[in-house]
């Protein structure tokens, strides 16, 4: 991408910015290259707690003035977890840009994990756990992590577990912070109508005095998938039910083509082909989609979808009807045409969203090291063949390839 200013400060923080002249609104935010995937045993759910932990103390503020000081002017605080990363971004009118880009360092590197604040948030973060418990279309994406990537922190709920999150201390956050921050695996994005130079003399001013925080932080890939089938009976009305496997890592070339394919499967699009075949040919769902998540070493792949008890088997051997269908039969030259231009048309409309936007500029520069243009992402879309489309088909999508976890009615 060709259109926005990246500036690396000796510490190894790398500042980035895109100018859109028309916006009144500043984006602008901290992605770490931390997630729960980051975490040891004993640490399961820190990265979270964390997060959540950042808003209520640092060196010079309280909770309430952290809260306060973006509200007052109309703007927007806050942050998530992932996986594999952790996001600290505001969103306010720019002419506030300077007020956000102090508080989110501040939050960021100073914050000091009060034990009394600890003590609260450990019950709002119980009550999240149990919000999820009681959301099994939720749930059962958390489990099916587990499913795919046993015995691995990739399968790690990122909430963690009750007596994880019961048991944390103060110290537990700032060893998980000297543990894992690395000045060079963070970045600092935003997206506004200000000039780079403005957002270069913030950086000199907040991220600059910064000391340095280098060295390896290694990561286990995971290598030791194995296809399981499993069923689980819950108190709820409707059956659940996920199928999938591993998938292609952030940096494979094939993920682009991939992404493409699981946009035709089961994409957002009304006429993707398990909601035509499933929904609205036979109205066994209301929902059924796919999904496509890479990370930096694998990737994960899921078909999900809710119906009556009743209704699983039949809709399981559709789903399957449709993914031979990727595997044994090309693409014509008119469905391949139709299929590059609807992703191409989604993903345009993405590009449309600033707060979207600034958070790929962070993003794509710790995952890629390179942000792509979306005129380099049209150009991949454009080469891509329906032969290549069915060989991925047959890579990810053979049965021996895809577990499935179901939630059935007790």
């Amino acid at each position: 991408m060709s259109d926005y200013d990246l500036y690396e400060l000796p510490n190894g923080i790398r500042v980035l910015h895109k100018q859109v002249l028309h916006t009144k609104i500043a984006h602008c935010g901290f992605l770490l290259d931390i997630g729960s995937r980051d975490e040891k045993l004993h640490q399961l759910g820190l990265a979270h707690f964390w997060e959540h932990m950042a808003f209520k103390g640092t060196e010079k503020r309280k909770s309430f003035h952290i809260l306060n000081r973006l509200e007052t002017v109309g703007g927007e605080l806050n942050a998530y977890t992932t996986k594999e990363k952790i996001c600290f971004y505001a969103s306010l009118l720019s002419t506030h840009f300077e007020r956000a880009f102090e508080l989110l360092t501040d939050l960021t590197f100073h914050s000091v994990f009060p034990e009394k604040e600890i003590e609260k948030e450990r019950g709002v973060i119980l009550e999240e756990m149990s919000m999820y418990q009681d959301a099994p279309e939720d749930a059962i994406v958390d489990d099916f992590d587990g499913v795919i990537f046993p015995n691995h922190s990739l399968g790690h709920n990122i909430l963690g577990t009750r007596e994880s999150v019961s048991g944390f201390a103060q110290q537990d956050f700032f060893q998980f912070l000297a543990d894992n921050v690395r000045t060079d695996r963070l970045a600092f994005s935003s997206v506004s109508n200000l000039p780079f130079k403005e957002v270069k003399r913030l950086a000199d001013k907040y991220l600059a005095p910064l000391p340095a925080q280098l060295g390896v932080r290694p990561r286990t890939p995971f290598t030791a998938f194995q296809r399981v089938e499993q069923t689980e009976r819950k108190p709820i009305n409707q059956a659940h039910c996920i199928i999938g496997g591993p998938a292609y890592a952030i940096s494979d070339k094939r993920r682009i083509p991939f992404f493409m394919l699981n946009n035709l499967l089961g994409g957002p699009g009304m006429n993707s082909r398990l909601n035509l075949a499933v929904r609205e040919k036979y109205g066994l769902v209301y929902t059924i989609d796919s999904t496509y998540s890479p990370y930096t070493d694998t990737g994960l792949f899921g078909i999900y979808f809710g119906t009556e008890k009743k209704q699983v088997a039949r809709t399981i051997s559709l789903v399957n009807k449709e993914l031979k269908l990727l595997r044994e039969k090309t693409l014509t030259t008119n469905q391949l045409h139709v299929v590059k231009e609807q992703l191409m048309g989604q993903l345009a409309m993405s590009e449309e969203s600033n707060s979207g936007m600034m958070q790929l500029l962070g993003k794509s520069t710790l995952d890629l090291n390179r942000v792509e243009s979306i005129n380099e992402v049209f150009a991949q879309i454009r080469q891509i063949t329906a032969e290549e489309l069915r060989d991925l088909a047959n890579d990810v999508l053979r049965e021996d390839n895809l577990s499935v976890l179901q939630y059935l009615p007790e």
